[in-house]
């Protein structure tokens, strides 16, 4: 919360306290010059008004004299200290106000005003206490005091009061609007997204409540509710462009980056991209196989900034994947050893000579990167998989071994041992250490995935399977290969019809893996549904001939049929 500062807040409230009427007609009570002790105070404020302060004072404590019982007097000369910078002679007259007025409302709020800009949160939270318990539907003190107690953590209070407030004004959409706040606060999304919805029924075109629904939205892992309500309100945004990169940053999570790449051109005919927006856009351009567009942009962003090296990274990578390898080794091969980008980039040129047939070179590469970089967890990792890669898999985990203890916390470095152990042989080494990498980091969707997987394979910890693939497809809910791994913990479970429906799924969203078409194939032979099976059998066997045990399965459905009949 950002406090309000004593300049704005003050003034503020002197302009809604200086129309108030009089707690008491007192115009029996005369002085010297015939005005009572109002008519001092209308000359007092007059004089206030066209700055004099010097007369303003002066007939102020005339009217004081005049109408004791009266705190307008006393409210204006607190007006006129705190002008004047006497904070605390202001400060000490509203107590004076209290004193003879209980039960008058401003100098509670401008005490509490006055105190919070002093960073006297508890005092100042005290006089506002009471300004609320005088007019609890009034949402200048209710709003300001909730936001000092939430600042204190006072967050049952701050509830209490904001309820108080919808009560005596249901129509508040600011009231609705802080008890979604201070309950997203409390970390309960659930009811922050009903008050956020309340307040928006009064108030449709309450931009700041609908986008802070959608980060409860965000909060609850419900990301496609949050997109759907970011883009909705995101031409009525006062400032349009957090709000896009926000979007950009969560449909490259969902990998959805046809829709990223449509909002980071918008920044673009915006005036806005930056960068690093241009930098998204050229890996998007990667991630789409666009592979001539992302020459074409990090080649123009090198021009203008010749030494960005990790852009030089995915310019070779374009290269390499247009597979002009002998461009993107010259590109790799510009990267010095002192930039950061120099691991990734020594690693491509590495993988490149394996596939050339220099598998030694390839090697001997990396072996010595490591040596001059023996703390760089990147190049041993590199070194690993291409170890792995030439049919060294134990090479490649001997290597990691050794550095256990130094990258023992590190999730990147548990997954590859996982992944090793397991193209090993030996799961329950690989499923301790993938169960180390989501306790390192929750979020990784594919350590989740492998653990679901795995266990599917097994035959065991379905339910417990169930929960990794769930997680998984939470963080990446259209990943095909992982609700592959749905449906088979589901065919596992004898659940067929679920298994059916996600393999079907995962069958469309990736239409050419063998594996999951041979799931599927499964799933619907389970189900005896003998054509459906032998259709994506025979699709599996079209795209990998030698699949294990694919073609036994063709011939025991074929010849189980041909019984039947």
């Amino acid at each position: 919360m950002l406090r309000i500062t004593m300049a704005f807040s003050c003034l503020v409230l002197l302009a809604a306290c200086s129309g108030v009427k009089p707690v008491e007609d007192r115009s029996d009570l005369t002085h010297q010059h015939g005005y009572s002790g109002l008519g001092y105070y209308a000359q007092a404020r007059l004089a206030w008004n066209e700055g004099d302060s010097e007369r303003a004072l002066y007939l102020t404590r005339q009217s004081q004299q005049a109408d004791p019982a009266s705190p307008q007097p006393l409210m204006l000369e607190a007006e006129i200290l705190l002008k004047a910078g006497q904070v605390q002679e202001a400060l000490t007259v509203l107590d004076r106000a209290i004193a003879v007025a209980p039960d008058f409302r401003p100098p509670y709020l401008l005490g509490g005003t006055i105190l919070s800009s002093l960073g006297k949160t508890r005092e100042a939270a005290d006089y506002l206490r009471q300004a609320v318990r005088l007019e609890p539907g009034k949402e200048d003190a209710v709003l300001h005091l909730v936001t000092l107690l939430m600042q204190m953590f006072e967050y049952e209070e701050s509830v209490k009061v904001l309820k108080g407030l919808v009560k005596e004004k249901p129509e508040s959409a600011v009231g609705n609007y802080y008890l979604g706040k201070v309950y997203s606060q409390m970390k309960l999304y659930r009811e922050a997204i009903g008050y956020y919805q309340r307040a928006l029924v009064i108030r449709p075109d309450f931009t700041q409540a609908a986008i802070d629904m959608a980060i409860s939205h965000e909060a609850l892992g419900e990301v496609d509710t949050a997109i759907a309500t970011y883009t909705r309100v995101l031409d009525e945004a006062d400032n349009r462009a957090p709000l896009i990169q926000h979007l950009i940053q969560l449909f490259i999570q969902r990998q959805r980056y046809d829709d990223a790449l449509v909002y980071l051109e918008r920044l673009q005919d915006m005036g806005l991209a930056t960068t690093e927006s241009r930098r998204k856009t050229g890996i998007i351009y990667l991630e789409l196989e666009r592979f001539d567009d992302a020459i074409k942009l990090f080649s123009e962003m090198l021009v203008a900034d010749p030494d960005a090296h990790q852009l030089r990274v995915y310019l070779g990578v374009a290269y390499e994947e247009k597979e002009k390898l002998d461009l993107a080794v010259a590109e790799f091969q510009k990267v010095p050893v002192s930039s950061m980008a120099y691991p990734e980039a020594v690693s491509h040129i590495a993988f490149i000579f394996k596939e050339q047939g220099k598998a030694e070179q390839a090697v001997t590469m990396l072996e010595q990167a490591i040596a001059a970089n023996p703390d760089n967890l990147d190049l041993h990792l590199s070194l690993a998989t291409l170890l792995d890669s030439l049919k060294r898999t134990d090479d490649g985990l001997q290597l990691l071994l050794q550095k256990q203890i130094q990258f023992a916390s590190d999730a990147k470095f548990q997954f590859r041992l996982g992944v090793l152990y397991d193209k090993l042989g030996k799961r329950p080494l690989s499923i301790e250490r993938m169960k180390k990498v989501v306790e390192l980091n929750p979020d990784d969707a594919q350590a989740h995935n492998f653990l679901g997987y795995t266990y599917a394979e097994m035959g065991i910890n379905l339910d417990e399977a169930l929960i990794h693939i769930k997680r998984a497809l939470e963080l990446r809910p259209d990943d095909g290969f992982f609700i592959d791994s749905l449906g088979w913990v589901y065919y596992q479970m004898k659940r067929y019809d679920e298994a059916v429906r996600y393999l079907a799924k995962a069958a469309e969203l990736v239409p050419d893996d063998p594996t999951i078409l041979e799931h599927l194939g499964d799933a619907y032979a389970a189900r005896k549904e003998t054509r459906q099976a032998l259709k994506f059998y025979r699709k599996a066997r079209s795209l990998d001939a030698k699949k294990k045990g694919l073609e036994e399965k063709i011939r025991r459905l074929i010849r189980g049929d041909i019984e039947e009949q």
